[in-house]
C-alpha cells in the first residue's frame, strides 16, 4: 500500500496535505479524541466555546495557558519534517490544518492554512487588537500572569484567537482551503478523526473533484471510506517510510 501511496504522490501535480491532532501526537500533544484524548478530561462546554468564555473566562483561560505550556517545549516530529521537506521538493503545495499548534510552520512549511486558529495568537473581544505572542516575545510573560489578559488599546478583555465550537471558521482561510481542494488531484489527510466540520469537507471536495485520497491515521476514520489508500500507523512513523519510497520513487524515473 505505501508503494501505491508513493506512486500516487510523485506522480501529483497538484499535492495538498490536511492535518488533524494525530499529527502532533508524537510531538507530546494531547489528541482531543479517543483514550488519553483532551475531552476525557475536560468538557468542551466547560472550556471551549464562546457561551464558557462569558461565564467563566477565568476556567477558559487556565484550560489554553496549559495548552500553551505543552505546545511551547513541543517541537516537530517527522510527520511534521516530511510535509515541510515535500514542500521543499516542490511536491507540495499547501498545508490545510485544523492544528493550532504552530508546528508546522516550525517545521519548515511555508504555505499553511489554519483553518482554526493559532493558540499563540489573542484577540480583543471589542475591538480589531490582535498579537502574536511568540512573535511579539512576549509569550513567557503572559503564561506568569495571574490576572485576566487586557486589551492594552481599550482594556477589553483578550480571549484565544482559536475557533470554539459554535463559532463559524474564518471565512478567509476556509475559502482559500477550499479553493486549494478544488485544484488539488491528490489530498494527503494525516492524522484527523474528520469529525468536525466544515474543515472535514476539504478531502471530500478533491474526491469530487475527481482527485486520490490518501489517508495515514492510526486507525479509520470519517476518511477512511473515501480514502483510495489507507496506511495505518502512527503519522511520523509512516510518513517517514513514504517520504523514501516517494524519492526512490522520483529517483528511479530518472533512469
Amino acid at each position: 500500500m505505501i508503494e501505491e501511496a508513493a506512486k500516487i504522490i510523485a506522480h501529483s501535480r497538484f499535492l495538498i496535505a490536511f492535518t488533524g491532532a494525530g499529527v502532533s501526537a508524537e510531538s507530546g500533544i494531547p489528541t482531543f479524541r479517543g483514550r488519553g484524548g483532551l475531552w476525557e478530561n475536560y468538557r468542551i462546554e466547560e472550556v471551549a466555546t464562546p457561551e464558557a468564555f462569558r461565564r467563566d473566562p477565568n476556567l477558559v483561560w487556565a484550560f489554553y495557558k496549559m495548552r500553551m505550556k505543552i505546545m511551547k517545549d513541543a517541537k516537530p516530529n517527522n510527520a511534521h519534517l516530511v510535509l515541510a521537506e515535500l514542500e521543499k521538493m516542490g511536491i507540495l503545495r499547501a498545508v490545510i490544518t485544523q492544528n493550532i499548534d504552530n508546528l508546522h510552520k516550525e517545521a519548515g512549511n511555508q504555505h499553511i492554512v489554519e483553518l482554526h486558529g493559532d493558540i499563540y495568537r489573542v484577540k480583543c473581544t471589542r475591538c480589531d487588537y490582535m498579537e502574536d505572542l511568540l512573535e511579539s516575545g512576549k509569550l513567557e510573560d503572559f503564561l506568569k500572569e495571574k490576572n485576566l489578559p487586557k486589551c492594552p488599546e481599550c482594556a477589553s478583555l483578550l480571549r484565544p484567537d482559536v475557533v470554539w465550537f459554535g463559532e463559524p471558521l474564518p471565512q478567509e482561510a476556509l475559502q482559500k482551503a477550499f479553493k486549494l481542494a478544488e485544484r488539488a488531484d491528490v489530498c494527503l489527510v494525516v492524522g484527523t478523526s474528520a469529525q468536525v466540520f466544515p474543515a472535514a469537507y476539504v478531502p471530500y471536495t478533491v474526491k469530487d473533484n475527481g482527485g486520490s485520497v490518501i489517508e495515514v491515521n492510526t486507525k479509520e476514520s470519517g476518511i477512511t471510506p473515501i480514502a483510495d489508500v489507507f496506511l495505518r500507523g502512527k503519522a511520523g512513523e509512516v510518513m517517514q517510510s513514504l517520504l523514501v519510497k516517494v524519492k526512490r520513487y522520483l529517483e528511479s524515473e530518472k533512469c
